[in-house]
């Protein structure tokens, strides 16, 4: 737990690490818990459980395998849709289980998550069915840091699918930290009769936020105001969702901030989204939290782990489209450095400065922001790196 961070940002941590430190944990303390990986176990940074539990595997063994054994709880297969299945088995016995992988390949089993809502509907109206653990998928290895891998692996859309279904019966849940994924986990334990779809990378990342924060934002509604990066009575509301899209926004407003010094912006983080709502499906953004987060009338710019239209779907049903302008990822790709990513895609914190600049007709910094875009672009191309 942590109580307390005196300086946010400053410190990097790895929240699919945390994940990793977390699954060892669990299947420490329960014997009955399984987790499921398409053989990306080590890559996803979630390798601790090995040195608590042993991979299942019934055939011969080599000196330089990971631990294994018939009896593993650790169960990696090239396939995400017999793992799922296996899964939803174990799930269903009343028995707790988790299953990993990177994000552009869970749509692959999209039918079958989709049948298990169908089945979580249905049982929820058998008088006798006890509740069942929820589906928890831990989404990593994302769009915005498949830099390596490229086009073919950069794909957010299970996120717009799960959100899409009338059932409310999945959550897309976005950590923007270590401790917010720490917190994030323990809500998925704790949940019954839902699909979780936790998303967040596996590099270092800034800290944000502490426990207390994090746990705040599940019992109100799935968003908050950061107050170490917000003013009071502001011009404009700037919001995220997910973890690397929280990071280019914040790091925006210090360059509006330092640019235009008289500027008050307020930045409301959110944690999750469900069906038509911020928050979770059991604790949905009211829409009087919404006009005191966002105000009433303040033009709002959001940046989104996933698709655009997606994240703009569900704010329009809590204010008039002629306040948004929303950013995310436009499945633009390729095997280029992560701003560059982010500069394709229209997502980076320039892109977010230059719509507040455009907005208050700052013509020089709009120059000023499209030249650094420009420039990034070309020492990428040439270097393989990014300049920031």
């Amino acid at each position: 737990m942590i109580d307390r961070v005196d300086n946010p940002g400053a410190e990097l941590y790895s929240p699919a690490k945390r994940i990793g430190e977390l699954l060892k944990n669990e299947m420490l303390h329960d014997p009955h818990f399984y987790f499921f990986s398409p053989d990306e176990t080590t890559s996803n940074k979630f390798d601790q459980v090995f040195e608590v539990e042993k991979r299942a595997w019934g055939l011969e063994t080599e000196p330089w395998d990971l631990p294994e054994g018939k009896n593993g709880r650790i169960v990696e297969m090239l396939s995400e849709n017999v793992l799922f299945s296996v899964m939803t088995g174990h799930l269903n016995n009343g028995e707790q289980a988790m299953m990993g992988s990177y994000e552009a390949f869970f749509p692959i089993i999209t039918a079958q998550i989709l049948q298990q809502m169908k089945f979580i509907k249905q049982s929820k109206q058998v008088e006798w069915r006890e509740p069942m653990p929820a589906v928890n998928l831990l989404s990593t290895s994302t769009c915005w840091r498949q830099d390596h891998n490229g086009f073919t692996h950069q794909s957010p859309a299970l996120i717009s699918t799960l959100l899409s279904v009338p059932s409310g019966l999945a959550n897309c849940i976005f950590p923007v930290d270590d401790v917010a994924a720490e917190v994030a986990f323990n809500y998925m334990l704790d949940s019954r009769d839902v699909v979780n779809l936790t998303t967040f990378n596996k590099n270092d990342l800034p800290r944000y936020i502490d426990t207390h924060h994090a746990r705040f934002q599940y019992e109100n509604g799935g968003a908050s105001v950061y107050g170490f990066i917000s003013d009071e009575e502001p011009d404009f509301v700037l919001t995220a969702a997910g973890d690397i899209v929280t990071h280019e926004t914040i790091e925006a407003i210090k360059i509006l901030k330092a640019d235009i010094p008289e500027i008050k912006i307020r930045f409301v983080g959110i944690n999750a989204l469900t069906y038509r709502a911020i928050g979770t499906h059991n604790h949905k953004l009211s829409q009087k939290k919404f006009d005191e987060l966002f105000t009433k009338d303040k033009p709002i710019l959001a940046n989104f782990h996933g698709y655009p239209e997606t994240l703009e779907n569900i704010l329009e049903n809590y204010t008039g489209k002629w306040r948004l302008r929303v950013h995310g990822f436009n499945e633009e790709g390729s095997t280029t450095t992560p701003f560059e990513m982010l500069r394709r895609n229209g997502a980076s914190r320039y892109d977010l400065a230059l719509d507040i600049a455009r907005v208050l007709g700052k013509n020089e910094l709009i120059s000023k922001y499209q030249a650094f875009l420009a420039q990034n672009h070309l020492h990428a191309v040439e270097y393989g790196n990014d300049i920031i």
